[in-house]
């Protein structure tokens, strides 16, 4: 059995890695919905990434302990499952970072432009690249330093602002409904890339030696955590700002001003600002490291100061250009995040566990569903590549 202090702290590290700064994006993407709509659907995402969590442990009893996702691709599908896999994840990465440069590039020009007024516009971007490009050059030990600092302020500030916050909270506004449907479509996309922590499970499954009942206990609380933390999160915004205010927000600094505009709280804006700036800081951090490591390996780049280098140029450069061309692209980004992560956490399980169930059929542990919980799974998924393919066309 595994002991108790390991379940925990891969029960934190699951929700760690599932709460980041998309958590930023839920008010601003499903004002138009309501409180109530987008905890609905926020409650269907979480099942159904819980679900598909629990498949990747059915996969994993098969295989030893070392496999990461690639390892599982290759078993079950091949070399195509183990090519998609890593395209998915170089796209999955490199999309979130975009993401994390744009959102963070703008709340860092709202910084700077307190301190020096007159700078150009492109000035957050570029000063946050550079100071997140230089700590994970650093390497790993020092990134891993910096991020429990980080990641301890995020915590404490996040419990700050969302009890200063809870008495301004108006019961009224909590109760709007859907303003149309079709903004329904353009939430769900960033609402699924919120709750994704399937990347981490070949790590837990180390961690606890593959024990299978800790490894669903680990998976089904530590995703209820964010889900949780999610819908506080969203009656604090839709209660203190409503949903008229939160459909005025076009990007993060708006979001905070507009809170600011409500509560009249120097302490209150102080907390959410520098929780927004930590989440993104945090978020970005440890994608940028994963994409930094990835390519550093794709590449064979040696650890030396010009290979490292050349490893931050290739890391760096693609996102940054997208932020300094979309500098409000973080919810783009996200949505477009969400069709890689649709591979990696729906489509790639889905294909691998009816391979495994094929080869294995008398396998000791095996997700309840079905064949047709495998579908709707796979249903659900299209659906999310449909809405964010027909907001990228602007169809919604």
């Amino acid at each position: 059995m595994t002991s108790n202090s390991r379940v925990v702290g891969s029960i934190f590290i699951l929700a760690g890695t599932t709460i980041g700064a998309g958590m930023l994006a839920l008010p601003l993407t499903s004002a138009g919905l309501g409180f109530g709509t987008s905890v609905a659907v926020m409650l269907g995402i979480w099942v159904l990434m819980a679900y598909t969590g629990l498949l990747m442990l059915e996969l994993h009893q098969h295989m030893p302990l070392t496999t990461t996702l690639h390892g599982l691709a290759g078993q079950f599908l091949g070399w195509k499952g183990r090519s998609t896999a890593t395209l998915a994840m170089l796209f999955l990465l490199y999309a979130l970072c975009a993401a994390y440069i744009a959102g963070g590039g703008a709340l860092m020009q709202e910084h700077l432009k307190n301190l020096v007024p007159g700078l150009p516009p492109f000035s957050g971007v570029l000063v946050f690249t550079l100071v997140i490009g230089l700590v994970v050059s650093l390497g790993t030990s020092k990134v891993d330093m910096i991020n429990r600092i980080l990641f301890v302020l995020k915590l404490i500030t996040l419990a700050t602002a969302l009890v200063m916050l809870t008495p301004q909270v108006s019961s009224g506004y909590l109760l709007d409904l859907p303003l149309e449907q079709g903004l329904l479509v353009a939430a769900l996309p960033v609402i699924f890339t919120s709750f994704g922590f399937h990347s981490c499970i070949p790590s837990l499954v180390r961690y606890v030696n593959n024990d299978i009942a800790s490894l669903r206990k680990i998976v089904l609380i530590g995703s209820s955590l964010p889900l949780v933390i999610y819908i506080i999160w969203q009656a604090l915004s839709f209660g203190t700002v409503g949903q008229d205010g939160l459909m005025r927000n076009n990007d993060l600094p708006d979001f905070v001003n507009s809170i600011a505009a409500v509560v009249h709280s120097d302490w209150v804006v102080a907390a959410i600002s520098l929780f927004a700036d930590l989440a993104l800081a945090t978020s970005f951090l440890g994608v940028s490291l994963g994409l930094f490591d990835f390519l550093a390996e794709k590449f064979q780049r040696p650890d030396n100061k010009r290979g490292r280098m050349q490893t931050g140029l290739i890391t760096f450069l693609p996102p940054l250009v997208f932020a300094l061309f979309y500098p409000q692209g973080f919810i783009i980004a996200l949505g477009y995040a969400a069709i890689a992560l649709v591979i990696i956490a729906i489509v790639l399980p889905v294909l691998m566990v009816r391979k495994a169930r094929i080869d294995y059929a008398d396998a000791s542990y095996q997700v309840a569903g079905g064949s047709l919980g495998l579908y709707l799974a796979l249903l659900v998924g299209a659906l999310v590549i449909i809405a964010q393919l027909m907001v990228a066309f602007n169809l919604v």
